[in-house]
């Protein structure tokens, strides 16, 4: 897992209330085994007509939002589901923060564990950088080292956020890398049972 310190970058806004990881990622795209190719099927029924189309009135196919790294979106986001696809095709379009006034619960888990910072703003607050997300080229710096979201325009807050989460995303750590912090414990251990025969 990618560590997540500090992110400058072009704010994609999704003015939209629940999202959920079913718009994130559709259904039919679940069936690949690999954990990675799936940012060409992010909010596909969104970006895409019935014929394959993009829709050029979808967000993320604006040119001005190309190259996009933070999403700015409604309360509620990741609701549905509890597909990790939805973390994965996040990240694999190549969004590194999500900014909303609330997220699902089992989404911030599946998020954090790749390396996704999520950001809990107030709704004001976010209303504030939706609207200056229409500003072609604008960008924000999110610091998870200081918890704090600013840009160039005089916005700045602070974010609350698990330390344990905040942890293992600084030294991107997911529940694998956590676990493999303790192999020598685990092998003592697995040694020591050997030994009593069990």
């Amino acid at each position: 897992m990618r560590a997540f310190r500090e992110h400058k970058g072009i704010v994609a806004p999704l003015d939209r209330n629940s999202v959920d990881t079913d718009q994130i990622i559709p259904k039919q795209f679940l069936k690949r085994i690999e954990r990675t190719g799936y940012g060409d099927f992010l909010f596909y029924d969104w970006r895409y007509s019935g014929e394959g189309q993009p829709n050029p009135e979808f967000v993320l196919n604006q040119a001005q939002y190309a190259g996009a790294s933070i999403l700015v979106a409604g309360k509620n986001f990741g609701c549905g589901s509890s597909r990790e696809h939805a973390a994965w095709a996040l990240d694999n379009y190549g969004f590194r923060a999500i900014v909303a006034p609330s997220f699902a619960d089992i989404f911030t888990t599946n998020a954090g564990n790749n390396g996704i910072l999520l950001v809990i703003l107030s709704e004001q607050e976010v209303t504030t950088l939706l609207d200056r997300a229409k500003s072609p080229g604008y960008e924000l710096q999110v610091s998870l080292l200081d918890r704090t979201v600013h840009d160039d325009q005089g916005f700045h807050s602070r974010f609350e956020i698990d330390d344990f989460r905040r942890t293992c995303l600084l030294e991107g750590l997911d529940e694998i890398g956590l676990t493999l912090k303790h192999d020598a414990e685990i092998s003592a251990y697995e040694r020591s049972r050997a030994q009593r025969g069990w």
